[in-house]
Parts: structure tokens; C-alpha cells; sequence
């Protein structure tokens, strides 16, 4: 066996868990498994293909300055708009051109950034362009 067969999660170092709770729960509609596989400083969400977000306490929090986890999704535009509709700001960064609504675009390709209360950078694109 080998890493390229076996699965992988995004896992997210945050301050507060009940704050990040609030933000990944709240504004980007994710649900975290049930009580007892998570504890009091852990949430674990599931996600498309098997795929999870694994989000803990931890004093390095918001430390990493890059983007930390990202998702493709088909419905870019709808999901774009619905999180917006829900409080999450999209990153604008220099050098980048961005829409009215911070989407960057590279092609046909389309790729917003946000970040959450610690300031771990989350990205989500339309796939392939």
C-alpha cells in the first residue's frame, strides 16, 4: 500500500472550537459527525467522496498564511452566491483580478478564497477549466 491509494482530509488548526463551529457550521453549512467521534476540541465534517475536514484546537491557529483546504464543485456560481448570502468574504489579492464579488478567474476556470476566524485560508473552484 501506498499514500497515492489511500485517503486524505484537510485538517484545520483553529483557537476557539466553538467559534470555528459557528463559521463551519453556520455560514458554510457543513455538519459535523455525531457527538461521541468528536470531542470538545475537535470537529470532524464530512464531505464529497469519503473526503473530510478535520477541524481542532490548537495554538498555532491561522498561523500558515497559505490555503489550508479547498473544494471543486459543479454549482460554483449558486454555492458562491449562497455563502456570500450567508457572511463569508472573499479574499481580493494584488497582483489578481477579481469581479465585483472577489471571483478570480483564469479562463474558464473560476476560484474565490476566504478566510475563517482565524484567518486559515479556504478555497473553492468549478473544477478543471
Amino acid at each position: 500500500m501506498s499514500l497515492s491509494d489511500a485517503g486524505v482530509r484537510a485538517t484545520i488548526a483553529v483557537s476557539d472550537i466553538e467559534r470555528a463551529a459557528e463559521f463551519y457550521e453556520g455560514k458554510l453549512g457543513l455538519t459535523p459527525l455525531p457527538e461521541g467521534s468528536t470531542g470538545a476540541a475537535l470537529r470532524i465534517y464530512p464531505c464529497g467522496s469519503g473526503s473530510r475536514l478535520q477541524v481542532y484546537v490548537s495554538e498555532h491557529a491561522g498561523s500558515g498564511g497559505a490555503t489550508v483546504a479547498s473544494w471543486s464543485v459543479p454549482d460554483f456560481d449558486e454555492l458562491t452566491a449562497e455563502l456570500r448570502a450567508n457572511g463569508v468574504e472573499f479574499e481580493r489579492y494584488e497582483g489578481m483580478e477579481a469581479d465585483e464579488h472577489g471571483v478570480h478567474a483564469f479562463g474558464t476556470h473560476k476560484m474565490v478564497w476566504f478566510a475563517d476566524p482565524d484567518g486559515n485560508i479556504i478555497g473553492l473552484d468549478n473544477g478543471p477549466g
